[in-house]
């Protein structure tokens, strides 16, 4: 492994990485969800089953109310502090037009050294979609080739009419070695760069026929990530080593412990509120009042404008025995937001009000995602 450098970012590379990989192991780079339609089903295909096939928008966990007015995905961008974007779906070339939409907004708004980079499949490859996406502005495309399907892989030699980076980036998936060795001697001369990302297996994934025939299994039992697939990674990494090409292999810890945790720490500090704790991770600790039926995993299926009307009326009660400044009306989740030191002091209080006290930590995400709950 000798010519094999590890990176302090938990990954493995043979040269500089990409300047969009620079951007994204800062936490710098916005995950933009152009749309859930694509025209294949890798049965790797990490995506959600309520995102794929589906045509949405997502900028990171906020998702987009109106795709014609994407104003959530300007304030996702500078809320936590986004140097560039990588648009991802589905495959955003099944809605290209969109992609240049938000590639010329996101220009406009942040400046032309926003970075911007583009995961695409090669079967809606063409010169006329290539065309689009470069006067637009898109500074980097990556090509996520069908190791099954070696037909379509010319369809590479397209973007290179067209003056940005080019870059290939695969999952490294046991048991295609051979294939993607292949694939590293077809593409070492007409990409600038290979990445390979670690496989990890996820919901979505479970029951594919594939993936009974090829056995994958968790590296460990607190990991997603594939047994194997690392291992493989490096030794493709020396591959396209000897082939001339720059390549960066990806880690599951990487993705999870450095890019995520590092966007979450730069959002926090720009939603907390007066009253939060911040964690060292980038999670909020916060004192939450629940409506008794809207507790976390409670009353999906109760009508929300109800609730809310519901909560306006509790929120006047709350009012005779707490400060206004003191206590947050949530709409989006219906419930009220203060200190944890508010809810431990008053707990006998706001429960006979009829509420629940909690101590929540939670994301500092649009989705607010609780990750520990402590009622009182």
């Amino acid at each position: 492994m000798e010519n094999v450098v590890k990176t302090q970012y938990y990954s493995y590379c043979t040269g500089n990485i990409s300047k969009g990989c620079e951007l994204c192991v800062h936490g710098r780079k916005l995950v933009l969800f152009i749309t859930g339609l694509c025209p294949r089903r890798c049965f790797y295909c990490p995506v959600s089953e309520h995102k794929f096939g589906k045509d949405v928008v997502y900028a990171n966990e906020w998702k987009i109310k109106d795709p014609d007015n994407p104003v959530e995905l300007m304030e996702e961008a500078k809320l936590t502090g986004a140097r560039g974007a990588g648009i991802t779906g589905g495959d955003p070339l099944s809605n290209v037009d969109r992609c240049c939409e938000y590639i010329k907004l996101l220009k406009e708004k942040f400046g032309k050294e926003f970075h911007i980079h583009l995961y695409t499949s090669l079967i809606l490859v063409n010169h006329e979609r290539l065309k689009k996406l470069y006067e637009a502005g898109l500074d980097e495309i990556r090509f996520h080739p069908d190791l099954d399907d070696e037909k379509i892989w010319e369809n590479l030699k397209l973007a290179r009419e067209f003056n940005w980076d080019v870059g290939v980036e695969i999952p490294s998936v046991p048991g295609y070695q051979e294939k993607t060795k292949e694939l590293i001697d077809f593409i070492h001369d007409k990409v600038d760069f290979l990445n390979l990302n670690e496989l990890e297996l996820s919901d979505t994934q479970i029951g594919h026929y594939k993936l009974n025939e090829l056995g994958f299994m968790p590296k460990d039992i607190i990991s997603y990530g594939v047994k194997g697939s690392a291992t493989m990674a490096i030794k493709l990494l020396e591959y396209a080593k000897g082939k001339k090409l720059r390549a960066h292999f990806c880690t599951a810890k990487l993705k999870d412990g450095v890019q995520v945790k590092k966007r979450i720490q730069l959002r926090s500090k720009n939603v907390a509120l007066k009253f939060d704790k911040i964690t060292e991770d980038g999670l909020l600790v916060r004192g939450c009042i629940y409506l008794p039926e809207l507790k976390p995993g409670y009353g999906k299926n109760l009508d929300r404008n109800k609730m809310k009307e519901k909560l306006k009326v509790f929120y006047n009660r709350l009012l005779n025995n707490f400060k206004e400044e003191d206590i947050l009306l949530d709409e989006v989740k219906i419930r009220f937001i203060t200190s944890d030191k508010l809810v431990k002091k008053n707990t006998e209080v706001i429960k006979k009000l009829g509420l629940v006290p909690a101590i929540v930590e939670e994301y500092p995400t649009a989705d607010a995602f609780e990750a520990e709950v402590e009622y009182l």
